[in-house]
């Protein structure tokens, strides 16, 4: 047994289908029921009541009795009756052997003449019927059925049923009737127009009652005809959406003749908004929606399976009435029987009838009439398929209304169900058009970002960074919330994965805003607000994954000073192209340009966009750059940054850049610096930079740039140094981390002015006495990872060293002149926790005692920064067990 809880899904989803079943179908269906109907009462009446009765006909009367049976068939039904009253001798005697078994004769004769006599139409002409009304039955809804039509049709009818129950349908379709008022009322307060001339006709302002406008749709007149009654909605939303619509509909009626008006319109608009869980929904349906459409509009199967399903049971349909016409004159009342068991019966003819013929013969007529309206309806229906561009689908009535301009046109499967759906209720088709609107999924997406990123959380999300610039982060939003322009005190913003990221004309409010930041995000600028962007906006980073991502409004920000671009550049196509280049002409206060990607050569062109750049850095990830010419012509240039170029020698283009002051050429594959010399003419170059590179050797030219201060030589396979390195009298930086020396030369004790010298990852046995007497203004020194079996005693005169690492080496024991460095408590040295107990205790508390407040310091005595010693403070400063240094 059944339960009704069983039950009930089932009946549901049968009422689902009905909404794609058009006034034919129904009808349709009504008619195969009463075929049905009619079929199966033939059948209980065969099966119950269906027999003839036969009785013997006298050859003699038979004969005399042909013209009787013209006249009337009753006669010969009484011929056996007369029987007994013929004369003896007219008769003749029967042949047959005399039984009593006179009932079981007939009951013999009624059974064989049943199945000899009857024409077959009569005996099984109702469980045909049966049959045909069961095909028709199954053919009228195969469509619905068929597995690779059931599964997107099921899906349809879900999504149509949320699209029905989302609050955001009644709000998008309010708002849009709402509009549609606004405009009418704006249309009908200008100035009357001249009076037509007689032959023109007039010109009614009018609303004319029309399927196809937007305002005077079903569910505006829904919603408008108060006392006239409402139909039931098949969607289970129709009594909130009739009476959401309520309001629009009576303030349609009034014309917004005062202001008060429209702020009450205002509010109702106000009043009706989604919450947190409700606008949520209503994305995913979005999705959803935007899903469906792109799979069902790639596939035609739906149509194909209902054009030829209508096609099989028009023909189905003249099959069975082209065979049953005829059939119809073959029921008859009475039939001549002839049984062939004259030896058991004594007679060879028996007259029978039929009981049901009568009840059968009506029961086919209409059987037949409702098969033909059936047919009718069947033509009707390729008619309308054939006439009726069905595979392409317009919401004509929508965009009549201002707000739903945008809904797209739709083809194939989609289009032929919503074709389907309109024959049951255009309005479905509306609800629906709701979450096919682009603009309708932007103003929800507005509504969700007012409500979840209003002006509180994003003045809690804002920092304050280390050049104390307030910044703001937003990563991975659909589009940028409006509460974002009434930030005045932002200056920069950094803007990653938005989808749709647009500056409008209120970024005037963002007075602050010098800096912006755009990861993976095409932003969109209005022309209003680009002004605004031209005049404030002094840094801007853009990172792209392809060139063509690059928006134009970028190389009009006249006043930009540093622009960093960061994605797949090639020369092929990309920046790297003269046309793309030369875009940049109009950033005449351009100063700084950073581009990483992956560039074969500078164009000629970029000197000519940026003829006041100061700094170029190009990191070109692991391409190699072959044109540098190109350079020659920057000769403002102070700064070159050239990583990860491959670049196997010093471009000849350095020589032209007299201004240069700082060189990078980090991570490249350089291997000589014998073009050394040739820089000797950049005699305002203080920073070089080749660290991550090839070299064997450090030529002896070095010592033409005699105004170099910091030189980074580090993770290259130097073995020895000139001594022309030493006659750098102005370096204070010396960086040679991760080589292969051996011994550092006495001739050190020459950089007098030196403050930083990183010799970590060597094979340094041992460091001159002369350091430490001769370099007094040293203030960092990395000696880790080396061989160092002692310390001199002599560091003690180093009073500015703070800082020290002497991890990783073969020391036993520390000097105790490592108390006179006064500047080295507070964590500022790095050894073994182990060699570190190996100092007396009266300098191991002074060392470990904490390092004096900030701004004790003087001025000149600041700790300076190093690439190779990072700074901690203090606080999270801890020796390292020897373990953890040999690991």
């Amino acid at each position: 047994m059944f339960s009704l809880s069983e039950l009930a899904p089932l009946n549901q989803h049968q009422n689902r289908f009905k909404l794609l079943k058009p006034w034919w179908e129904v009808f349709m269906d009504y008619l195969v029921v009463l075929m049905l109907m009619a079929s199966v009462l033939a059948c209980t009446e065969q099966l119950s009541r269906d027999q003839v009765v036969c009785i013997p006909l006298d050859p003699l009367v038979s004969a005399n009795s042909n013209h009787h049976r013209s006249s009337a068939n009753s006669d010969v039904v009484l011929t056996p009756t007369h029987v007994p009253h013929i004369s003896p001798d007219l008769h003749p005697t029967a042949r047959g052997r005399r039984t009593y078994l006179v009932f079981q004769q007939y009951v013999y004769i009624s059974q064989v003449c049943y199945h000899k006599a009857l024409p077959w139409c009569s005996r099984f002409f109702p469980y045909v019927a049966l049959l045909q009304s069961l095909v028709l039955v199954a053919s009228g809804s195969f469509w619905l059925h068929f597995p690779h039509t059931s599964a997107c049709i099921e899906h349809f009818l879900a999504i149509l049923a949320k699209c029905c129950e989302s609050p955001w349908t009644s709000q998008a379709l309010s708002h849009a009737a709402r509009q549609e008022n606004i405009e009418e009322n704006q249309r009908e307060r200008r100035p009357p127009r001249p009076p037509p001339s007689p032959s023109s006709p007039p010109v009614s302002h009018t609303r004319h009652s029309s399927t196809d406008s937007g305002t005077d749709s079903p569910l505006l007149k829904r919603s408008d005809s108060v006392s006239s009654a409402v139909p039931p909605s098949p969607c289970p939303s129709a009594r909130s959406c009739n009476s959401t619509m309520s309001p629009v509909s009576l303030a349609s009626r009034v014309p917004f003749a005062s202001t008060e008006q429209s702020v009450m319109v205002d509010s109702s608009r106000q009043g009706v908004s989604l919450d947190k869980s409700d606008g949520e929904q209503a994305r995913a349906l979005f999705e959803k929606v935007r899903k469906f459409r792109s799979h069902c509009e790639n596939s035609t199967i739906i149509y194909k399976v209902y054009l030829a399903q209508t096609i099989f049971k028009l023909l189905l349909v003249m099959l069975i009435v082209v065979y049953t016409i005829p059939l119809l004159s073959s029921v008859s009342f009475t039939h001549t029987c002839l049984p062939e068991a004259q030896a058991l019966v004594g007679y060879s003819t028996f007259e029978c009838i039929h009981v049901l013929s009568s009840l059968l013969r009506k029961l086919m007529v209409a059987y037949l009439t409702l098969l033909g309206l059936y047919g009718l309806l069947n033509l009707y229906t390729i008619s309308w398929i054939l006439h009726s561009s069905l595979q392409h689908y317009s919401f004509h009535s929508l965009k009549e209304l201002c707000s739903l301009r945008d809904v797209p046109d739709l083809r194939n499967d989609l289009a032929f169900l919503l074709h389907m759906l309109d024959q049951y209720d255009p309005l479905l088709a509306r609800r629906l058009s709701v979450f096919l609107s682009p603009i309708s999924e932007s103003r929800l997406l507005e509504e969700s970002l007012e409500r979840r990123w209003g002006e509180e959380k994003l003045h809690a999300m804002t920092s304050v960074d280390a050049d104390g610039c307030s910044r703001l982060q937003l990563v991975a939003l659909p589009r940028l919330p409006p509460a974002l322009f009434t930030l005045s005190q932002l200056q920069v913003l950094q803007l990653e994965l938005i989808t749709e990221a647009r500056f409008t004309a209120q970024v005037a409010n963002m007075n602050s805003l010098r800096e912006l930041h755009l990861y993976n995000c095409t932003a969109a600028v209005d022309p209003s607000a680009l002004g605004v962007l031209q005049e404030r906006l002094e840094v801007l980073h853009f990172t792209f994954t392809q060139a063509s991502q690059i928006p134009s409004w970028i190389f009009s920000l006249r006043s930009l000073h540093e622009l960093h671009l960061s994605g797949r550049l090639s020369s092929e196509g990309g920046v790297g192209r003269s046309w793309a280049l030369g875009s940049l002409r109009q950033l005449r206060h351009l100063r700084v340009l950073v581009i990483r990607g992956m560039l074969q050569r500078v164009s000629g062109e970029l000197c000519e966009v940026a003829g006041s750049l100061v700094r170029l850095e190009i990191y070109n990830e692991g391409t190699r750059l072959l044109v540098l010419t190109a350079l020659k012509r920057m000769v403002d240039l102070t700064e070159l940054v050239l990583q990860d170029c491959q670049l196997e020698r010093l471009p000849s283009a350095l020589m032209a850049l007299s201004n240069l002051r700082t060189l990078n050429l980090q991570h490249n594959n350089l291997r000589t610096l014998e073009e050394l010399l040739s820089l000797a003419h950049l005699r305002r170059l203080s920073c070089l930079r080749l660290a991550n590179n090839r070299v064997l050797a450090v030529p002896n030219s070095v010592g033409v740039l005699r105004a170099l201060e910091i030189l980074d030589l580090s993770y290259n396979q130097i073995r020895t140094l000139p001594p022309a390195l030493f006659t750098l009298r102005s370096l204070r930086r010396l960086l040679l981390a991760s080589n292969l020396l051996e011994e550092l030369p006495v001739e050190v004790k020459a950089l007098k002015l030196l403050t930083e010298l990183d010799l970590s990852g060597n094979r340094l046995e041992n460091l001159p006495p002369d350091l430490f007497s001769r370099c007094l203004e040293l203030r960092i020194l990395n000696v880790a990872h080396n061989s160092l079996s002692v310390l001199p005693g002599g560091v003690g005169a180093l009073s500015h060293l703070c800082r020290l690492d002497l991890r990783s080496n073969s020391l036993e024991e520390l000097p105790a002149e490592l108390g006179c460095c006064s500047r080295l408590h507070g964590g500022g040295l790095l050894v073994e926790e182990w060699l570190f107990l190996s100092l007396p205790p009266p300098v191991r508390d002074f060392l470990s005692r904490s390092a004096p407040p900030p701004g004790t310091y003087s001025e000149g005595h600041v700790r300076p920064e190093s690439d190779s010693f990072p700074y901690f403070p203090p606080t999270q400063w801890s020796f390292s067990s020897a373990l953890e240094s040999q690991i």
